[in-house]
């Protein structure tokens, strides 16, 4: 920001007894409060335990964060792809800027049908074969949780967030947001398996956060069928995925 600061006042100094130069002061002077924003940055590790205070792994972990002043998200629609793999989501925890679109092509030799009743993100992607599979856009902020009608194991999740700025842990716990705009905020740490973390913070500079997240339910959460029923309840259902 002074290198900033310094090539503002040399470039004033050499031109301001010219009428050109006068000119080129001003429109300086005028981008100065823009060019002087300053981004800064959240690092941290989060170490992960059971309720036994045993270790466990911190994959699947977003850290995002939210500032106080509203961010506009129009140029942040994104396309992003959850595929289904071996009857697996992949990857099973997506985080995205609400308002993008989610492919979720299917790349097992047998049929899968992908939905979600997360309440104005429900969908029903339908009884598709292998291939490029279903698309689905996601307007509205919140956890999506992705199903799939044929197979009760398949779990995935997506993240729609208000926020560009979010990445998610390694499996260590270790993580970094960048270019986050200095002042007050919001600090989240999401798990599925975790109750979720939220700190308040005033951003400035590069500042290092160490959290702790203790995983209390299961790997599983229990869920019905699209139509609310019981997965080993398929009476009336043939014919309607």
């Amino acid at each position: 920001m002074l290198t900033t600061r310094y090539l503002f006042e040399d470039l004033m100094v050499g031109t301001r007894h010219t009428s050109r130069g006068w000119l080129i002061m001003i429109v300086a002077m005028s981008l100065w409060p823009w060019l002087s924003v300053q981004a800064a940055s959240l690092s941290g590790k989060i170490d992960v335990t059971d309720r036994r205070d045993r270790p466990q792994t911190a994959e699947y972990m977003v850290i995002y964060y939210r500032p106080d002043d509203s961010v506009d998200l129009t140029e942040r629609e994104q396309t992003v792809v959850m595929q289904t793999r071996n009857k697996n989501f992949e990857p099973r925890v997506l985080p995205v800027t609400a308002g993008s679109t989610v492919n979720f092509p299917n790349l097992d030799p047998i049929l899968h049908n992908v939905f979600s009743n997360s309440g104005q993100n429900r969908f029903d992607a339908g009884l598709y074969s292998e291939g490029p599979g279903a698309s689905q856009r996601f307007e509205n902020p919140g956890l999506v949780r992705v199903y799939c009608n044929v197979h009760q194991n398949m779990v995935g999740h997506i993240l729609m967030l208000d926020t560009p700025f979010y990445t998610v842990a390694d499996v260590t716990g270790r993580w970094q947001l960048d270019n986050l705009p200095e002042g007050s905020g919001t600090l989240y740490v999401w798990h599925e398996r975790a109750k979720p973390v939220i700190q308040k913070q005033s951003v400035q500079g590069d500042r290092q956060v160490d959290l702790t997240l203790v995983l209390s339910k299961p790997i599983r959460p229990a869920h019905k069928n699209k139509f609310g029923k019981s997965y080993r309840d398929r009476r009336g259902q043939r014919g309607r995925y």
